[in-house]
């Protein structure tokens, strides 16, 4: 049951991505679909254990669902939505905290993937409080792979033998992410390159940004770090949508034209989801790639 999850999931993130590389906005329906579609398949694998830990994963479907969707628009104005979220962790982990202690881990008990998803949840969720998951979509997609393949024990292709035994532990979200941010390391090589064969490298910030002429601003995902243009980053922050987005680069470019500037500098903004969607391939084919080297090395 868990291959199928881990095949629906690849489907899923593979149609984010192409949304996220497109217009750089996922829709939370597509979140909610590939959610409740992992909470179905879920509970089928876990429902020959009884009732404890069928009613555990709807505990736990539930806790990735409320970042779903949006009831906090119901509390719009005020700090409630905060407390209600802060009373929702606090009341998912004390009950499958409570349950692994009185009950331990198993299949008619507390099974290991209810736990995976709610570890999942909190990593995703503190990755994206630290800023190191930029994007909402990106919080969302991790929180939404733990509860489609809350663990993946055994990759369609062989590994190292030292790491089967961390792989079939560690929560899918983690291997996921870990390849991914592997992958993502191409991106800084790339553009040293590009500025390099365009003898543009600087080395204060060759490896972030690149130039592209001034006219194409407004058709390019990207954020303007030219020295000639200083950027409030406060300002940028503000940008919620991408027509928001394609707007703003619209003005600077208007801006920068009047000055007679022709080329600026920029840095990608990286549709991460792409990432995360070929982090979640390797993750299926080959578990925990930097494991995987580590080992090998």
């Amino acid at each position: 049951m868990w291959g199928v999850s881990a095949g629906l999931l690849l489907v899923g993130l593979g149609v984010a991505a192409f949304q996220d590389v497109r217009v750089r906005e996922v829709p939370d329906a597509l979140w909610v679909v590939m959610a409740l579609a992992g909470t179905v398949l879920g509970g089928l694998a876990l429902a020959p254990g009884g009732w404890v830990p069928l009613l555990l994963w709807v505990l736990t479907a539930g806790f990735v669902l409320e970042h779903l969707l949006p009831w906090d628009s119901a509390f719009e104005g005020s700090g409630a939505a905060d407390w209600v979220e802060l009373g929702v962790y606090a009341v998912v982990l004390a009950v499958v905290g409570l349950a692994v202690v009185r009950l331990g881990l198993g299949p008619s008990t507390v099974p290991v993937p209810v736990v995976a998803v709610v570890v999942s949840v909190l990593f995703a969720r503190g990755l994206f409080e630290a800023g190191v998951l930029y994007g909402g979509a990106d919080a969302k997609a991790v929180m939404v792979a733990g509860l489609m393949v809350p663990v993946f024990a055994a990759p369609l292709l062989p590994v190292p033998a030292a790491v089967q035994p961390v792989t079939s532990v560690l929560p899918f979200p983690v291997d996921l992410l870990l390849d991914a941010a592997l992958l993502s390391v191409t991106v800084p090589v790339a553009l040293a390159v590009l500025n390099a064969s365009r003898r543009e490298f600087r080395f204060r910030d060759g490896f972030t940004t690149y130039t592209i002429p001034v006219g194409e601003l407004p058709r390019r995902w990207v954020w303007v770090r030219d020295p000639s243009y200083p950027v409030d980053r406060a300002e940028e922050e503000t940008i919620e949508t991408s027509e928001e987005d394609r707007r703003w680069r619209e003005r600077v470019a208007s801006e920068l034209t009047a000055r007679g500037v022709g080329r600026v500098r920029v840095g990608p903004q990286l549709p991460f989801v792409v990432f995360l969607f070929a982090g979640a391939v390797l993750a299926v084919a080959f578990g925990n790639l930097i494991l995987d080297l580590l080992v090998l090395v």
